[in-house]
């Protein structure tokens, strides 16, 4: 048995060498093979790890779908109010006569928290704050319609104050803790006032629902946005 110049083994007994070729083809056949199984494999990983990454994928996209969806069903929802008012009466409310106009510098108003009277010419745009606001801005605000909502911050916090906020519209209302209440809490509205223990009190709802956007106020229906942001504005 030679080598050839190709490094093929050759033997002079046909048998021999036949049985030489089917060797060789087997070994040639086996590496197929093994090349086939190996890129086989490759594509198996592949597509397991598409798999895994589609998955991975899917599962973030729903987890996201859900936080949305959670937000939304589980955000509190603004309270609803029909504008104006009709007359009714409501135990506590005080009313009062103010007079509007526009003046520079500080007031001294006769009411605590004031319900109206003499204001600076520029409102406060209507809102939730956690620092208290100048009376001569939020006065203004009164003159449009908005109800201002004030608390002593010593008094209502956490869930109380949660509470409090829920009662409040989507707009013309202002929220503000206030220094020096006579009571928790004090709504006002233009030439009305109420005063409060509790941010559950049911009167809270019957105040807006009279006083909320008035037709009897000095300029109703003008803007309660577009003004000035006070300290400490949240939404």
């Amino acid at each position: 048995m030679t080598p050839t110049s190709s490094g093929k083994r050759q033997s002079g007994n046909p048998a021999t060498q036949a049985a030489i070729d089917l060797t060789v083809r087997q070994q040639r056949e086996q590496q197929k093979q093994q090349k086939l199984a190996e890129y086989e494999r490759q594509l198996a990983r592949r597509r397991r790890g598409r798999l895994t990454w589609w998955i991975v994928g899917s599962a973030a996209g729903l987890v996201v779908i859900a936080l949305i969806a959670a937000s939304i069903i589980f955000t509190p929802k603004p309270a609803t109010y029909d504008a104006g008012g009709t007359g009714a009466e409501i135990e506590g409310v005080e009313t009062f006569t103010n007079e509007t106009q526009h003046v520079e510098g500080t007031v001294d108003y006769p009411q605590n928290p004031p319900a109206g009277g003499p204001h600076n010419q520029y409102w406060l745009n209507c809102g939730v704050y956690d620092q208290p606001q100048h009376n001569e801005n939020a006065v203004h605000s009164l003159e449009h319609g908005a109800v201002w909502v004030t608390y002593d911050a010593s008094r209502v916090s956490g869930d109380e104050l949660a509470t409090l906020t829920s009662h409040l519209p989507s707009s013309y209302a202002i929220l503000s803790p206030y220094e020096g209440l006579p009571s928790p809490i004090v709504l006002s509205a233009w030439n009305a006032q109420l005063k409060l223990d509790s941010a559950s009190d049911p009167r809270i709802g019957e105040f807006f629902e009279e006083y909320w956007r008035s037709q009897n106020v000095p300029e109703p229906g003008a803007a309660c946005t577009g003004a000035i942001d006070g300290p400490g504005k949240t939404s």
